[in-house]
């Protein structure tokens, strides 16, 4: 199976450790649920990692904007849909495919609750304005507003 470079995934923004952690505990539901295996679960989380990190790319790029995040959402858990059904048994592609919307809400909950602890975190702490790596400081040195050479009478 070949998996194709989504720009998505790549936008520098994304706290990767929280989609880790999103992906993580949606994983980790799956698998009590749907009673996989080891190699089921390896994999579900493989396949979670990849489509958690694509979904909050979408939300963080069309934040505003529920329906667009919403449609697109829908078609990356599609993709999951159909790489699942090589992992899962019948009777718990079954399970799976009758509690998506179960899953998916669980998933969207927590992403709209950590949202809005960051959004909370960041008015009560926020980080200091850019400078672009510049450097504030006197202009000149302390004591002395003209060079010697320019002192008259010395």
């Amino acid at each position: 199976m070949t998996t194709t470079q989504d720009n998505l995934r790549s936008s520098p923004r994304l706290n990767m450790a929280a989609v880790e952690f999103r992906a993580d505990r949606l994983s980790d539901q799956m698998v009590r649920q749907l009673r996989l295996n080891g190699y089921q679960a390896s994999r579900l989380r493989t396949i979670n990692e990849d489509k958690v990190a694509k979904m909050a790319a979408i939300e963080q790029k069309h934040a505003g904007n529920q329906k667009l995040i919403d449609e697109q959402c829908k078609g990356v858990c599609k993709e999951r849909d159909k790489e699942l059904a090589s992992v899962l048994s019948t009777d718990q592609y079954t399970n799976y495919y009758d509690s998506r919307s179960v899953f998916y809400k669980y998933d969207k909950d927590y992403a709209a609750r950590s949202s809005n602890i960051m959004l909370v975190k960041s008015v009560q702490e926020p980080l200091p304005a850019s400078s672009k790596g510049s450097v504030i400081a006197p202009s000149r040195p302390q004591g002395r507003s003209t060079p010697a050479s320019t002192v008259r009478g010395r």
